[in-house]
């Protein structure tokens, strides 16, 4: 029998940090809004936006207007609170991917736990999925966040690929057996696995030839390295890299 041949590797991009450039004068430039419809324009499969409750990026209304100009799925970070899962649902976006979040850290730190929150994030899951949202949960690599994300009903777990980025020496090859073998537990479990968080050039081919894993999600070395190329090459060579990966 001929083997099958490797699925394409979807490639999510954050444009938060675009955002973030344009509140630091204020005003409406650079605008988010040109950054996904550039992404959509090169190939990327889908935009994810991390509304903070602080508003330090992404503002509300650039979740509407991001809906409107491209018509790439919207992946909505999110911390698990009431005003998030309302928002959410009034906004309808493809997914909604619950993180971690504290006000005092830069960007987010670690995987949501859970397992340990479970009758915390259950009622909210319920919602977002009832209301056709499809639930990602932001987690570390470990067996007990994956049986956890199956209890609560979530179709997608995002694996959190720092410590595999922050790795040198012998712990690159420890932390990607991780990610390897958490995105076959997921697959295992009907769980599509996604992974993402401090994915360069230079790093994410190794994670990209995970054959589980349907999706990456990549933001801030994007917006950095396109000071340099501009935001088309920028991704052009993340999507070539992971496609060379398959």
């Amino acid at each position: 029998m001929t083997p099958l041949p490797p699925r394409k590797l979807r490639l999510g991009v954050n444009i938060d940090h675009v955002a973030t450039i344009r509140n630091a004068r204020g005003g409406d430039h650079p605008d988010p809004v040109r950054a996904a419809q550039i992404v959509a324009a090169v190939g990327g499969d889908g935009i994810t936006a991390h509304l903070r409750e602080d508003r330090r990026h992404i503002r509300d209304e650039d979740l509407r207007r991001i809906q409107e100009a491209t018509n790439l799925p919207l992946n909505l970070e999110m911390a698990a609170t009431e005003e998030m899962v309302a928002i959410a649902l009034r906004h309808k976006p493809h997914a909604a991917c619950i993180v971690p979040e504290r006000r005092e850290e830069r960007t987010t730190e670690g995987g949501l736990d859970a397992a340990g929150q479970h009758n915390r994030l259950a009622p909210l899951v319920a919602r977002l999925n009832d209301a056709g949202i499809r639930v990602s949960l932001f987690i570390a690599p470990e067996p007990r966040q994956i049986e956890a994300a199956l209890r609560l009903g979530a179709p997608v777990v995002e694996l959190h690929t720092g410590e595999y980025a922050h790795a040198e020496g012998e712990a690159v090859a420890y932390e990607l057996k991780r990610l390897t073998d958490m995105a076959a537990l997921a697959t295992k479990n009907g769980i599509e696995p996604h992974a993402g968080h401090g994915l360069t050039y230079e790093n994410v081919q190794p994670v990209a030839a995970i054959p589980q894993l349907a999706e990456l999600n990549i933001g801030h070395y994007l917006i950095g390295e396109a000071i340099f190329v501009g935001l088309e090459a920028s991704v052009r060579r993340m999507r070539d890299l992971m496609d060379a990966a398959r």
